[in-house]
């Protein structure tokens, strides 16, 4: 069982390009002598704390996981592969607390052959400490070498893959639940890889959903005035995620009367930004008392502009409208200057073309602006 320096484990490693991280965790059993304990009972919780660093209360909760196990020859096999892998005794610890039964795993049996067909996949010893690391339950079966090798060509590299890897993604069934998803979104839906990667990012969820659901929200998605075509078409996914066809319609009615909107403006706003939809009232109200009430912008002009309803109010949104509304005053900046321009900008670029070429004859308005984005207006901003 703990033949790890003859075994596959050692040759992969030795074989490698990047030489193992040393494991110098000093309770935990060596690869090359691991301890055998003459008493044939096995004591868990001892074990969990004092050989894989977890707390007490850890070891009370995990121990009950291992109540069948009556040696520990096994967990010491698993430690010493962990330990050849790379894997820091803090990332043991942190392993073993999120799935103690991964002790259970046969080394040469099972983690073994998922390490080989890993990197014969082409991940790198790193890489593959990673993904232990974050999905051990599904590390520790077989199919994650499959799973593996479907996902890696979907998502166009490994990190991209880890961004969004989850326990229901790598849990799912490929051929009935994941494959026909994707085949969805990239054929009828036009996704490419990178649109996939991103949706996953936000959605990690999607592509274990059933796919009758994932259809559905599509056909929603479309009926936002959205077509798969558009870029925007993700983000209208996103929004109506979790919105049945009566919820969208009782948001976009609050989004008219919020906002003044006549049917053809909401319909222009959402289809611009599909977000919208899930925008919070609370925060909704608030930017539209700023925006029309304070900022004096007409529903058209947002509803045409409905990014900057994403915007922070007090981070992006008011500051920028104070930096402006001065500026103008002082007659730093023509009279007309639009708003919109304002606020969408980088911080690093807005500075450049609002703040920097108005040092001289604004010295203050750097840090003006500084205190008004963490919510400190000062006097120099309060206008009469």
């Amino acid at each position: 069982m703990l033949r790890l320096r003859s075994s596959i484990l050692a040759r992969i490693l030795s074989s490698s390009p990047a030489s193992p991280i040393p494991f110098p965790h000093h309770r935990l059993i060596s690869a090359a002598a691991p301890a055998v304990s003459p008493n044939p009972g096995f004591a868990a919780e001892e074990y969990l704390v004092a050989t894989c660093g977890l707390s007490r209360a850890q070891a009370l909760e995990a121990s009950r996981k291992l109540s069948h196990v009556k040696s520990p020859t096994n967990p010491d096999a698993v430690l010493s592969f962990l330990a050849g892998l790379g894997l820091s005794s803090t990332d043991v610890t942190a392993l073993v607390a999120k799935d103690p039964k991964f002790l259970c795993t046969g080394v040469e049996r099972t983690l073994a052959p998922i390490l080989a067909g890993l990197t014969g996949l082409g991940l790198s010893p790193s890489e593959i400490t990673r993904l232990a690391s974050l999905a051990p339950v599904c590390f520790r079966c077989r199919s994650i070498v499959s799973k593996a090798h479907y996902y890696l060509p979907v998502f166009g590299s490994f990190q991209s893959f880890l961004r969004v890897c989850s326990l229901n993604l790598l849990s799912s069934d490929l051929e009935k639940v994941v494959k026909p998803n994707v085949a969805f979104l990239q054929e009828e839906c036009g996704l490419g890889v990178c649109d996939l990667a991103s949706l996953c990012h936000h959605m990690p969820w999607i592509l274990a959903t059933k796919p009758e659901r994932v259809r559905a929200m599509a056909a929603r998605a479309e009926s936002l005035g959205v077509p798969p075509s558009s870029g925007m078409f993700k983000e209208a996914l996103q929004a109506v995620s979790f919105l049945s066809e009566e919820k969208i319609a009782v948001r976009v009615k609050y989004l008219k009367k919020m906002f003044r909107w006549s049917d053809a403006e909401v319909g222009i706003a959402v289809c611009k930004a599909p977000m919208v939809l899930a925008r919070s009232k609370d925060i909704l109200q608030s930017k539209s008392e700023f925006l029309i009430s304070e900022v004096g912008l007409e529903p058209a002009y947002i509803a045409h502009r409905p990014g900057m309803l994403g915007l922070s109010l007090e981070g992006r949104l008011r500051p920028r409208y104070y930096v402006l509304k001065f500026l103008k005053e002082k007659g730093l900046i023509r009279s007309d200057r639009d708003y919109f321009s304002a606020v969408v900008p980088s911080e690093k670029v807005f500075a450049k073309k609002y703040i920097y070429p108005h040092k001289d004859a604004a010295p203050h308005l750097a840090q003006d602006y500084a205190d008004a984005c963490r919510g400190q207006v000062p006097t120099r901003f309060r206008f009469a």
